[in-house]
Parts: structure tokens; C-alpha cells; sequence
């Protein structure tokens, strides 16, 4: 699929509803192993489950049915699920069934120990969901990424240009390790401390070039990315026939070679252009086979990714791709890998909450549902429903009362003080942990909203 470069289109409804259809899928899967890890782990210890939900389920449930002590069903809210356990302070505040005499099959009458198996159980399914997901992918489809063999070279954004990349370079090592997909680069910078890289430039002198140790924050704040990318020429790739670039009469194969008066052989050179042209009509010039074609455009602004766009795609031909395919034996050593550092990345990323471009960026199920393509595609959606289970894990390991990572951290506690904490003290905990939770969602969901208003 070609990458999609100053590119502005009217809604594609059916890939809008191809994005939701895999994004409900995966949370219907990850729901379910979550809670039935907590569930297995409850039986294993013979606590009783009272209720298995996927989706939430307030006033009424589309499916219900009693199986043996526990009632299985189906909620109408997709925002969740959850498993009900015989004496547990839970998020339903059900405290009526602690006012009586603990019985043996309940939560609170199990040790400690056993407690904190049985709310680790759903962070541990997932974490060996996801890992078990990368490995089977690697082993299926294995690994395909774009090489950084390219004769054009990377173009670099103003902030690396000061330290010393110049459009046309070519990155042969990141650290000490050579670098072979330069999609390595906004991970490596943003978040594994990669500072050191050999380049090579096109007077085919190398020279070593060291970032400073905040160049992390200093991308972020700008734009968020690493903006060292493939330098490809101004030829035109797909396009969907909404865009504008397409409805104007542009074509794949279309070389553009001036934009608003100014030549351009390359397609970043394009954005350079029409920065400060937004809402304004210009001529752009495009060579198609032996003629020269002029074209009337629009520069439209995209206010979320802060960005002018013509609506025109990128051909990436230009850059070699390769697949690496493993063994079912060599695929659990990459899968293994690979899952650290989606992990590692992830939970580096969350320094950047703290800054005040990372709270304006912190994003809701919009977010999470667009990190699935318009297009159905089986190694993409396993792989993406992977990152999403690392994602629950490691959230839900956050020690705020009402997620797992609440329970067990008062849990934690109880083993060293040697007792239980106050049962009035985890139900005031529990509500704080649904306040903040909700507040969070409120948040995170209404940037995701405001988003859609500014595009």
C-alpha cells in the first residue's frame, strides 16, 4: 500500500467501517482471554466467579446464561467486560455480600498470595497473548520492511539538519549495530537513547554524528516524529478517487516538477512549498509520459497534524523491500524480541505524557481504532491486536485502585504489613480509582473528538 503524503480525503465509509469491525474484533478477543485469565486463576484457587461478561452490561444483557455458578453473558456496551468474584471489592461496589461471614469459596478468605495470582491472571494472558501473536506472524507471513537501500538517500527534517544530517545521506549505523529499515530511527531516538550514528554523505565522506540526550523531547514538542525519512522523488502513487489530487485529474505515474512557481524533484520538497500556502489556489506542474500538465489545487490544513495538504500520494517503489521469512523455532526467538521492544517503546512513550503536547496528543478508542488500516489485512490486524494486549497489560498494571494494578499493589501491602488493609479504606479507594479512571476516559476521548472537529 502506498504511504499516504499530503493526502486529504472525504470520509471512506466503507473503511471506516472496516476499521471499526477489526477494532470491536480485537477487543471482543482481548476482553475475553483478560478476564478468563483472571477466571482461571480464581477456579484454580476454587474461588467462585459469579459473573463473566464480555461488554458491559448496565440495565440489560443481550445474552445471559447460567452455567453452573457462574452467569455468562454478553453486554450491549463495548467499552469492556469484566468478572464478577465472590467477595471482592470490585467496580460494581457490591458490598452487601461483605457484611456477612467470609465464606470459604470467596476472594477475601483466600491468603494473600493467591489474591494477587488471581489479579495478575489477566495482565500475564495478555502479555503471553501477545507475545505468542508476534511469534505465529513471524512464523506465517514473516517479516517485511522497506531496506534503507535507496540511491536518493533520507531528507532531514530543520532539528537534525542542525546537528549535522544533510538531505541525501545515507545511515549506515545506529549505535553500533548497522542499520537495515530506517523505521528503526523515531523508536531508536524517542525511545531506546539512540544518540550515536554513522552516516555517510553524498560526497561520500562518513562522519560520526552524535544527537544530545534531549533530542527526545526536543521531536516531540516540534512534531512528534523523527522526521529522518526516505528521500523519494515527486512521482505520484495511488490515490483514492476521493482526494482532490485525483478529482483534478492527477495520475499514478504523474512526476510533479513545480509547485506554486517553485521546482521540485522531490516530495518532501512539495510540503516545503505549500507550508504557508493553506486555503490558497495554486498551479502545480506535472510531467506525464513526454507533456508537461498544469493543474489547479487547493492547499487545504489539516489543524491536528498541523499540516497543508494537496491530496496527493507518494510512490515508494523507489525503495527495496524485503521479507524475512522464519522458521516456527527461529520465529519465537523474533517474536520474543520483537515484544520486548514494543513493550520497552511503549513504556518509554509515556514520559511524554507529562509535557503539555502529550496530554493535547493522549488519545481514546478513535485513536486506538485508527491504528488499523481501511483495508482488511490478517498479518496487520494480529499484529496491532498484539500491541493492544501489551497495551492492557501494561496499563492495567498501573497501581490506580480499580485496575488490577490498584488490587495488587494493596495487596502488596498486605503481605508485608501482615494483614489486610481496612475494608472501608479499599471501597473509598475503589470509588477514587472509578473517578479517575472515568475522568481519564472523558479526556483522552474528548481530544479524540475535538480531533475529528479540526481535521
Amino acid at each position: 500500500m502506498d504511504y499516504c503524503y499530503l493526502c486529504a480525503s472525504k470520509i471512506n465509509y466503507m473503511g471506516t467501517l472496516i476499521i471499526a469491525s477489526q477494532f470491536i474484533l480485537a477487543l471482543a478477543i482481548l476482553i475475553t482471554i483478560h478476564e478468563f485469565g483472571h477466571f482461571l486463576a480464581a477456579r484454580a484457587f476454587k474461588t467462585r466467579v459469579e459473573k463473566f461478561y464480555l461488554f458491559f452490561n448496565p440495565w440489560f444483557s443481550v445474552f445471559k446464561k447460567k452455567i453452573g455458578d457462574t452467569e455468562w453473558g454478553l453486554g450491549w456496551l463495548p467499552l469492556g467486560g469484566y468478572v464478577k468474584i465472590s467477595g471482592m471489592i470490585d467496580e460494581s461496589m457490591d458490598t452487601e455480600q461483605l457484611k456477612q461471614e467470609p465464606q470459604p469459596w470467596e476472594f477475601r478468605s483466600k491468603p494473600a498470595w493467591q489474591r494477587l495470582i488471581i489479579m495478575l491472571g489477566g495482565i500475564i494472558v495478555n502479555l503471553i497473548f501477545g507475545y505468542l501473536v508476534y511469534i505465529l506472524v513471524f512464523w506465517a507471513y514473516g517479516r517485511t520492511y522497506e531496506t534503507t537501500s535507496n540511491e536518493n538517500g533520507i531528507y532531514a527534517g530543520e532539528l537534525f539538519k542542525k546537528y549535522g544530517f544533510e538531505d541525501g545521506d545515507h545511515i549506515l549505523k545506529m549505535g553500533d549495530k548497522d542499520l537495515v529499515t530506517y523505521s528503526e530511527l523515531t523508536p531508536g531516538i524517542l525511545f531506546r537513547g539512540e544518540r550515536e550514528f554513522l552516516v555517510r554523505h553524498q560526497n561520500g565522506v562518513e562522519e560520526k554524528i552524535v544527537l544530545p540526550d534531549d533530542i527526545d523531547y526536543q521531536a516531540f514538542k516540534k512534531d512528534g516524529r523523527v522526521l529522518l525519512e526516505h528521500r523519494v522523488p515527486s512521482v505520484i502513487g495511488d490515490m483514492d478517487s476521493t482526494t482532490q489530487g485525483a478529482k483534478v485529474g492527477l495520475q499514478k505515474g504523474d512526476r510533479i516538477i513545480q509547485v506554486a512557481g517553485t521546482q521540485v524533484a522531490y516530495f518532501h520538497e512539495i510540503s516545503t512549498v505549500i507550508e504557508k500556502l493553506k486555503g490558497k489556489k495554486i498551479d502545480v506542474l506535472a510531467v506525464r509520459n513526454m507533456d508537461t500538465l498544469t493543474f489547479n489545487m487547493k492547499v487545504t490544513f489539516d489543524k491536528k497534524r498541523k499540516s497543508s495538504l494537496l491530496g496527493i500520494t507518494q510512490d515508494r517503489s523507489f525503495i527495496e523491500r524485503k521479507t524475512e521469512k522464519y522458521s516456527l523455532a527461529a520465529s519465537f526467538g523474533a517474536g520474543w524480541i520483537h515484544g520486548n521492544q514494543i513493550l520497552n517503546d511503549y513504556a518509554s512513550q509515556l514520559k511524554f505524557i507529562f509535557t503539555k503536547k502529550g496530554a493535547e496528543s493522549l488519545g481514546g478508542f478513535i485513536t486506538i481504532a485508527n491504528i488499523y488500516p481501511d483495508t482488511w489485512n490478517w498479518s496487520v490486524f494480529w499484529t496491532q491486536t498484539a500491541f493492544i494486549s501489551f497495551i492492557l497489560a501494561f496499563m492495567n498494571l498501573l497501581p490506580i485502585p480499580a485496575l488490577d494494578g490498584g488490587h495488587v499493589l494493596f495487596l502488596l501491602v498486605e503481605i508485608v504489613i501482615g494483614r489486610p488493609l481496612p475494608q472501608k479504606f479499599l471501597e473509598y479507594a475503589q470509588m477514587v480509582g472509578i473517578f479517575l479512571l472515568l475522568g481519564l476516559m472523558l479526556y483522552a476521548n474528548g481530544n479524540d473528538v475535538v480531533g475529528l472537529f479540526k481535521k
